[in-house]
């Protein structure tokens, strides 16, 4: 009897020392932000004086004035932005983490280790958490490294943006495809997701999805570091492309779509795709299936500016790639103000990994020369860029109960698109990065 009453007695104490931690964790895990002028939701104005709440990685208010501290309990902390520009964290639609264009990629592909790639991976992951991306979507890296990278970032086990992985669906000699090493090594590299007609690329779709795409990303036409002369039209073929978008679809994935000349523009949007990548060439028909779909465009204004300076002052490029390089980034950025300003929806996207990891915000301000203004350069990094994403309820906007992904510049970007360039404060899920 007395060991049961022992046992009964221990149980109540566990329960109220559990009870009284758990109220005490949420305390500490409360955090008052005290901000200058919040962009909160961005193609709305901006308000001053504002604090946010964040609870648990959530954003549970956003009071008007400065909250006082006592309202929370005695281990809220304060984070003070009031002298700060405040809005939601970045998202960058067009990222390759496992690389870095320069003069040592074949060399790297030969002698770097998969695993240390991989660890390279999550060094590029925390430089674009760094410079205020706090989401991004990984369109082409050796899948199964990137789906760990983006689970490990998931669990909390490394820093890095929230990733969205696609896995890759391509032609056999398409942009794709593996290029410019001997023949034993292009056998060896071959993905088997490289397919050709419909019912193999079909079967491609369905493998990449089985190893754990978030979404598929296809080429439509040639890209520009193939290594090899064979241009940037089209080719996949209407069925493949149809095919490809079929099977993702019902297996609840969207597809974006490597394009560059207007007639894979033109058949990758036919077919379906959510998004079309660079659109370099972009027209008058392209816009107007851009319109009738839907569909975004993610330009990667920053590729088209960096392999073009690399081509004129560097001799790693072969010249297949060289010719491509000039030709296509000199037109991105003509082009894409075509279609920005016949009202086709645009996500930002960068294409890092031809750029250098921590300097996508350079978009920014190419998409700003380019005649965006600068509250639809940043809405097209948040809002429209978790439209893409279907992520709308949870992140995009500074709202109560979406994840607390925040940053902060010490000037009015919509006053000067550069302040992007220099973020001052990273907050994602709640968890300070940088301040």
């Amino acid at each position: 009897m007395t060991n049961l009453r022992t046992t009964k007695l221990f149980l109540k104490v566990t329960s109220i020392l559990l009870i009284v931690a758990s109220s005490i964790n949420s305390l500490a895990d409360t955090t008052l932000i005290y901000v200058g002028e919040l962009l909160a939701i961005p193609g709305e104005q901006p308000t001053k004086e504002r604090t946010v709440v964040v609870e648990d990685g959530v954003i549970k208010a956003i009071n008007k004035g400065y909250s006082d501290t006592s309202n929370y309990g005695e281990s809220v902390k304060t984070i003070d932005l009031k002298d700060s520009f405040v809005l939601p964290g970045l998202m960058d639609m067009h990222v390759h983490l496992q690389f870095e264009l320069g003069p040592h990629n074949v060399q790297d592909g030969l002698k770097m280790s998969e695993q240390l790639q991989g660890m390279r991976s999550i060094f590029y992951g925390q430089k674009t958490l760094l410079a205020g991306f706090t989401t991004v979507r990984d369109v082409g890296s050796d899948p199964q490294y990137m789906y760990a990278l983006r689970d490990a970032i998931s669990k909390g086990w490394v820093d890095g943006p929230r990733i969205i992985a696609a896995g890759g669906v391509g032609i056999t000699g398409g942009h794709a495809d593996v290029s410019g090493v001997k023949p034993d090594l292009l056998d060896m590299y071959t993905a088997k997701t490289i397919c050709d007609g419909p019912y193999d690329c079909r079967r491609a779709t369905r493998r990449a999805i089985k190893f754990g795409a978030d979404l598929i990303k296809i080429t439509s036409t040639g890209g520009v570091l193939s290594d090899r002369a064979t241009g940037t039209g089209q080719q996949m073929e209407m069925d493949e492309l149809k095919e490809v978008v079929r099977a993702a679809k019902s297996m609840g994935r969207k597809i974006a779509s490597h394009a560059h000349e207007e007639a894979g523009i033109i058949a990758a949007l036919k077919a379906g795709v959510d998004s079309i990548e660079h659109g370099t060439y972009t027209g008058p028909k392209a816009i107007k299936l851009f319109k009738k779909t839907g569909a975004y465009l993610v330009p990667t204004l920053l590729a088209g500016d960096t392999v073009v300076h690399m081509a004129n002052n560097s001799n790693f490029m072969s010249d297949a790639i060289k010719e491509k390089a000039i030709r296509v980034g000199s037109d991105m950025k003509g082009n894409f103000a075509k279609a920005y300003k016949a009202g086709v929806k645009v996500a930002f996207g960068t294409d890092s990994g031809v750029s250098k990891h921590g300097t996508n915000a350079q978009e920014a301000v190419l998409m700003f020369n380019a005649g965006m203004s600068a509250m639809e350069v940043i809405k097209s990094a948040t809002v429209n860029a978790a439209d893409l994403l279907d992520m709308t309820e949870t992140i995009g906007t500074i709202e109560v109960g979406k994840y607390a992904d925040i940053i902060a510049t010490d000037a009015s970007p919509l006053e000067d698109i550069k302040e992007l360039l220099t973020v001052d404060f990273v907050m994602k899920n709640g968890k300070v990065h940088k301040q």
